[in-house]
């Protein structure tokens, strides 16, 4: 595992311990006039919530990362909520300001709802004569805008979900070159995930419906939409992990990232044998821990990572596919 992705799941892992420990070490009622040593609980949480996470989050994922800086806030706000509902009441009340920004809050995300329904009906009747990835489109039309591209990415994984989750729709895609060696090519994988899907969505309606009926539909329908999301994985993984659309190379990490490679950006494309071990740091797509195929560029490569969120600079790229072979003569005579 690269350093960087190393520091996220590190990080992700920390912040989700010192919020539990927020939520069970605080005490519901406190005194502000008593002694100091009942307020060392909620000392530390403060300092762990604004000042520990926030400083950690800006080395290991942004840093690491080379993140934009402005995502620091996403910590902070997350540190808020946690810090009204887990604070004793007469702290909590001063995060009150959280609640009133809960009518714009739901304002704003109907507003994206609504945007990705049309993104949703628009993406799906377009589908019916694209040639390729929507996702691709989504890069292509705004590659030159950092803003746009930000936004509109992420959005695009609803229509792609489709477009790839149903056959008919990726009739006309173009044919794959090779594949990614991954378990998300498997079939057992596949089923395993739909197990996995109606089962959570099956518990947590019961677990939830006597407290909330509302919130049980909620998260149950959103657990049984997964489906659409694991076929497309699924069939992103088996039939189009690598394939040439015009003069592009495009690779699939399953569904949830991908890269878009100019071929004449590639300077060399060898086969031979590469182990992870021997460079941790080198971005290396497909299962196990040796690569077939090596991609060098001249000039970096972005791979878009975690459905774009976590994009990646590379100018050398490892890949472990089933006919390497081909591929090289695919790059070779194109």
């Amino acid at each position: 595992m690269r350093t960087s992705a190393k520091k996220r799941l590190q990080f992700f892992t920390v912040a989700i311990t010192v919020y539990i420990l927020g939520f069970q070490l605080i005490p519901e009622n406190m005194n502000l006039d008593g002694n100091v040593q009942s307020l060392i609980p909620l000392i530390l949480a403060v300092v762990g919530y604004f000042v520990f996470l926030p400083i950690l989050h800006w080395f290991w994922v942004i840093k690491a990362g080379k993140q934009k800086a402005w995502k620091v806030i996403l910590i902070l706000s997350l540190s808020s909520v946690c810090a009204r509902y887990s604070f004793p009441e007469n702290i909590a009340q001063y995060f009150e300001f959280i609640m009133y920004l809960r009518y714009p809050i739901i304002a704003v995300l109907l507003i994206v709802e609504l945007y990705l329904m049309v993104m949703i009906v628009k993406g799906l009747w377009q589908a019916r004569n694209l040639s390729g990835d929507p996702r691709i489109h989504v890069v292509e039309k705004y590659k030159d805008d950092e803003k746009k591209l930000s936004l509109a990415l992420p959005m695009s994984w609803e229509p792609a979900s489709w477009y790839y989750a149903i056959p008919k729709f990726s009739r006309q895609h173009t044919q794959t070159i090779c594949r990614l060696v991954t378990r998300s090519m498997l079939v057992t994988h596949w089923l395993t995930l739909i197990g996995g899907c109606f089962f959570v969505g099956s518990l947590s309606y019961y677990l939830l419906v006597d407290w909330s009926e509302i919130a049980a539909l909620i998260l149950a329908s959103i657990s049984f939409y997964t489906v659409i999301f694991v076929t497309a994985n699924h069939r992103v993984a088996k039939n189009y992990s690598v394939y040439l659309c015009g003069d592009k190379l495009v690779i699939n990490n399953a569904f949830m990232s991908f890269m878009i490679i100019n071929t004449q950006n590639i300077t060399s494309v060898n086969q031979g044998k590469w182990y992870k071990a021997d460079d941790k740091e080198q971005l290396m797509l497909g299962k196990g821990d040796t690569a077939n195929i090596e991609l060098c560029f001249s000039e970096e490569q972005t791979y878009l990572a975690t459905m774009g969120q976590f994009p990646e600079q590379v100018s050398k790229l490892w890949l472990h596919v089933d006919q390497p072979t081909e591929l090289v003569n695919q790059l070779t005579y194109k």
